[in-house]
């Protein structure tokens, strides 16, 4: 009869890298013995098991940690104790490394559920080798408390991440440990949760999913979590029945206190069930194929109906989820089916950080859908966003505001007050400048000093997302425009090639909504020298397009003035605009702003002469009259009256070149007709006949017009993503 023999032998001990952990090599030897006892057959193995010692501090007893490492770990012999103590020692003073620092970073910018810790079922005094694994394997063939045993056995490995590989080959146990998944999960809440727990180990490692998928473990804990939350539900009927009428005498008292600290313990083993299932499911998800499978089960119904629970571990798991899955079109639209703008309410505040944090995100996701906001104004989440925000920019919540209040922009511009010269928080200047896009707030934000004080330190710190703030309020018409006229001087005074384009953007964007009939803007555009600073910036790639469009503006503000326009004109200008109209006629914005320029330029008598004896911009315009942007549209028709008024052969030319495109409209009418008859699909598109009325060169740009339009009538700033592929969302 044959039998083994292992023998365990200690190797070197070392610390780890780059974490707070030390390092213990040994070796393994496994011996076939024979009948006599000889050794017939042997074989040897490296290993090493990593000890961490997270609560490793300054202030740490490092002669007790040490005894306490060589008491519980067997592989390090008590002759040790000194050395132990030394790598300690080295361990509490070692500085963190870069790559240390750079994860701690990392963590603080993506909040992920916190990592499954031990609990009751998996913890035994022997210690799991992974030579042993046959017979923990074994152990899975017997009663429901010897499968608890071996599992945990096992699970006590598949923790280490170096014996996955090795147990990933061993494909009895892991095949047994599927199989009893499968048979006895409703038997045993505690087998259910350590073997799901064991493949959780796997599923943390993308390369492992292979396998998780092979034994079918997901689509398994999709089972579990349904029937888990059917029998919470049962529960819960149980207990309102028994607490339904009260006690009469203390003999019931006691069953209905017995009855709940059952309720309770069933509560707490579920929920580690639900936790360590739903993080598998979680980890599975990383593949949208997976993921959509999961949809299909109704995966955002089950997480939803999780978020009634109180443990506050698994509500940052299933948080998390919902707000991975939020991004998909489909999954947001299941979300708005099953209340869960209603159940995040709850959340909003809480004390956990984390859970708050991810709450917030999944709330801004579901937010661009119009009827989720809805509802969120109808649970109430407004002003709770208030006082969290006031919270976070460091004004005592308790003095300032309460959950029951609204945001006040005399509250804004106190907390901004406050700030002095220090930078302002991200959150509190994002708000100032959408709230300052609505006229009665921006009349309240420049009540006494206001504007002065925006102003002055906007100036001063030439912070843009302040003067963003500035420029959003000054768009208004009405009390606040006039206030700006204090100002022309020094916002002028910024535009220059020297300052950041970002910077001159803002400045630029306010000057250019400065509309005032008293404003001088001649004087202006003299004394700081803007002409050839505008002219430059009009040239094509010169700039950003963001800061070109503003310049267009501002010449289109600045026109208004006779005698500027007149400037503007003798400047060369118009040639410049008629080049970059020729370079940006796929946009639409800028095609509008341009011709918005000829209108103010032909409303002048000083100017009308220029536009329409020595430049092609009566030509462009009539090129742009029937153009698919309404707006274009009506500029054009503006001017090109105005032009018809005062010169009687582009008069002729503008009324011959209308007459011709309804005439075009209405052979084109004809010969549909005559076309169905015959050949129903001889045109593709009907513009393809504008050659009989149009020149070629005509032809070639209101064609390449079209397709601009077109192209930026598709365009989508942002969306939700779809599993099909295609993107959806507010334009």
């Amino acid at each position: 009869m044959q039998s083994s023999d292992y023998k365990v032998t200690a190797g070197s001990l070392d610390v780890h890298p780059t974490e707070k952990a030390l390092v213990v090599h040994y070796e393994v030897e496994a011996s076939i013995l024979g009948e006599s006892g000889g050794h017939m057959l042997g074989e040897r193995k490296e290993g090493q098991k990593i000890i961490r010692v997270k609560s490793l501090s300054p202030s740490t007893d490092v002669g007790a940690l040490a005894k306490k490492v060589v008491e519980e770990c067997k592989l390090i012999p008590p002759s040790r104790l000194p050395q132990v103590e030394q790598l300690l020692y080295y361990l509490q003073n070692r500085k963190s490394s870069p790559v240390e620092g750079k994860v701690e970073k990392k963590e603080k910018r993506t909040v992920k559920p916190r990592e499954l810790t031990p609990f009751e079922g998996m913890e035994l005094n022997e210690e799991a080798s992974i030579t042993r694994v046959d017979e923990y394997v074994e152990l899975l063939y017997e009663g429901i408390p010897e499968k608890i045993r071996g599992s945990a056995l096992i699970l006590q490995l598949a923790r280490n991440p170096d014996n996955l590989e090795e147990l990933l080959h061993n494909e009895a146990a892991l095949g047994a440990l599927a199989r009893v998944l499968r048979e006895d999960w409703k038997q045993s809440v505690e087998l259910a949760t350590i073997i799901i727990y064991i493949f959780f180990c796997f599923s943390s490692f993308s390369q492992f999913h292979g396998v998780v998928s092979h034994y079918k473990i997901g689509a398994l804990c999709m089972s579990v979590v349904e029937h888990e939350l059917k029998r919470h539900d049962v529960w819960r009927e149980e207990l309102r029945k028994k607490n339904k009428s009260a006690p009469e005498n203390g003999s019931l008292r006691r069953d209905q206190d017995k009855a709940m600290r059952k309720y309770q313990g069933l509560l707490a083993k579920q929920e580690q069930l639900l936790r360590v299932s739903l993080y598998l499911l979680l980890n599975l998800a990383e593949d949208t194929r997976t993921e959509l499978k999961m949809r299909n089960k109704n995966i955002v119904g089950l997480l939803v109906k999780v978020l009634d629970r109180d443990d506050e571990e698994l509500l940052v798991l299933v948080v998390s989820f919902l707000k991975k899955l939020s991004i998909f079109l489909e999954n947001k639209n299941d979300m708005a089916e099953v209340d869960t703008v209603e159940r995040l309410a709850r959340l909003v505040p809480c004390d956990h950080e984390d859970l708050l944090n991810l709450t917030l995100r999944l709330l801004l996701n579901l937010s661009f859908d119009s009827g989720l906001r809805g509802k969120m104004v109808e649970v109430g989440l407004l002003p709770k966003l208030t006082a969290i925000l006031l919270c976070w920019t460091g004004h005592d919540f308790n003095n300032t505001v309460s959950y029951s209040a609204e945001i006040k922009p005399s509250t804004l511009m106190r907390m901004l007050y406050e700030h002095g010269e220090e930078e302002i928080e991200a959150e509190l200047i994002s708000i100032c400048i959408n709230l300052a896009a609505n006229k009665r707030n921006a009349q309240l934000m420049c009540e006494g000093n206001g504007l002065k004080m925006l102003m002055k330190r906007a100036l001063k710190m030439k912070d843009c997302l302040l003067m963003k703030m500035i420029r959003n309020i000054s768009q208004h018409d009405g009390l606040t425009k006039p206030l700006f006229l204090d100002y022309v001087g020094d916002l002028a005074a910024e535009i220059r090639a020297e300052e950041e384009e970002e910077w001159v953007l803002e400045c630029l964007g306010t000057l250019a909504n400065l509309t005032i009939a008293d404003l001088d803007w001649e004087l202006v555009l003299k004394e700081y020298n803007l002409v050839p600073y505008l002219k430059d910036r009009l040239k094509p790639g010169s700039a950003e397009d963001d800061l070109i469009l503003e310049v267009v503006i501002m010449i289109g503000t600045v026109s208004m003035d006779d005698a500027c326009a007149a400037m503007l004109a003798k400047s060369g200008i118009i040639p410049a605009l008629i080049e970059l109209l020729n370079a940006q006629q796929e946009d639409d914005e800028f095609v509008c702003q341009i011709v918005y320029v000829f209108y103010q330029m032909v409303f002048h008598q000083a100017t009308r002469d220029v536009i329409i004896k020595d430049t092609q911009a009566p030509a462009y315009l009539i090129d742009l009259m029937h153009d698919k942007n309404a707006e274009i549209r009506k500029v054009c028709d503006n001017t090109l009256d105005i032009i018809a008024e005062y010169d009687e052969e582009w008069g002729r030319k503008i009324q011959s070149e209308k007459f011709r495109f309804h005439n075009n409209q209405w052979l084109e009418m004809v010969e549909s007709r005559q076309a169905d008859d015959s050949e129903p699909y001889l045109y593709d598109n009907d513009n393809d006949r504008t050659d009989l009325f149009y020149s070629a060169g005509t032809r070639r740009t209101l064609e390449h017009r079209e397709l601009g339009t077109a192209a930026n009538s598709g365009a989508k700033l942002w969306g939700f993503s779809s599993y099909s592929g295609v993107g959806y969302g507010p334009h």
